[in-house]
């Protein structure tokens, strides 16, 4: 009995020590990715200063659901705070003391919004650059004028520096929550300006902020990183329920909150909320551009 019970703590001290090597692996491949210095190339931006601009510039940062993590007035705050995934803040985007943005030049902008990393070209933990990295410098300059317009929260100190916990260790090691960074392709430039209009090629254009939660072919599915009992995104392509939907239900459905089967959206979840910003004809235009897609199951 006595030989049995020393094997059995021999088997049981491996096993701890298997576990124990490779949680330590997975953080030095966790830590690896944190801090990968991505080459990026700016844009040249113009900053504008005019009113209309400034104006524009706060409907397009609305349309494109910011405030959903820097809050109502851009301060940041907890972003995620959860023991098994780890500890996140969003910046204070306002330019108060202690604010990160409050010497941002446009390059600085350019570096954070379109390619998701900072300064040094590191990472950001939670900027969804792969929805905004094609956006023009049309709207981007205007976008920026508002940030900079934004009146200014002083904090007392810095936001704690991004944590992992176990688990968002092991995902952001094993791709399953990668960083935006790291989907992005920095060469590709930003698009030329599109003239607004009902047509698919402005729709799709539109559409790029949906991305995030959408996946780039529209296909939807689990968000990287989620709890696993969070709802997963809806396929936008043909092979969904839009399929069955007209392009009034399409706008309606983003108007009220509501879908054609009464279903009632989450806007936790899904912002529909942005869409009171949006114009009878944006929300026009992206309807055929989804109606174009293939139509393309959600992957397993």
């Amino acid at each position: 009995m006595r030989k049995v019970l020393k094997w059995l703590g021999v088997g049981l001290g491996a096993i701890v020590g298997l576990v124990v090597i490779a949680f330590l692996v997975l953080t030095v491949n966790s830590s690896r990715k944190a801090n990968v210095a991505y080459a990026v190339e700016p844009a040249s931006l113009t900053i504008p200063t005019d009113a209309a601009s400034i104006a524009e510039g706060e409907r397009l940062v609305a349309i494109r659901a910011c405030m959903g993590c820097h809050g109502q007035d851009f301060s940041g705050g907890p972003f995620v705070e959860d023991a098994a995934l780890g500890t996140i803040y969003a910046a204070n985007l306002t330019g108060g003391e202690n604010s990160p943005t409050r010497d941002y030049t446009p390059a600085d902008w350019d570096r954070a919004i379109r390619h998701g990393v900072d300064r040094e070209g590191k990472p950001l933990w939670i900027m969804p650059s792969t929805d905004y990295y094609r956006d023009t410098n049309h709207d981007l300059e205007k976008m920026i004028a508002y940030l900079e317009s934004l009146p200014a929260v002083d904090q007392s100190e810095l936001y704690p520096e991004p944590k992992a916990g176990p688990l968002g260790t092991m995902l952001v090691a094993t791709g399953q929550m990668p960083f935006p960074a790291a989907l992005i392709d920095h060469t590709t430039p930003p698009l030329e300006y599109i003239e607004p209009a009902v047509s698919a090629e402005y729709g799709g254009y539109l559409a790029m902020t949906c991305t995030g939660c959408h996946k780039p072919d529209f296909t939807g599915g689990p968000l990287p990183g989620a709890a696993p009992d969070a709802p997963p995104a809806t396929n936008l392509t043909p092979a969904g329920h839009l399929a069955n939907w007209t392009q009034d239900d399409f706008i309606n459905t983003l108007r009220t909150g509501v879908t054609p089967e009464g279903k009632e959206l989450d806007p936790q979840v899904m912002p529909w909320p942005i869409a009171e910003r949006m114009t009878d004809d944006e929300l026009a235009a992206i309807w055929p551009y989804l109606s174009s897609l293939p139509a393309t199951p959600t992957a397993n």
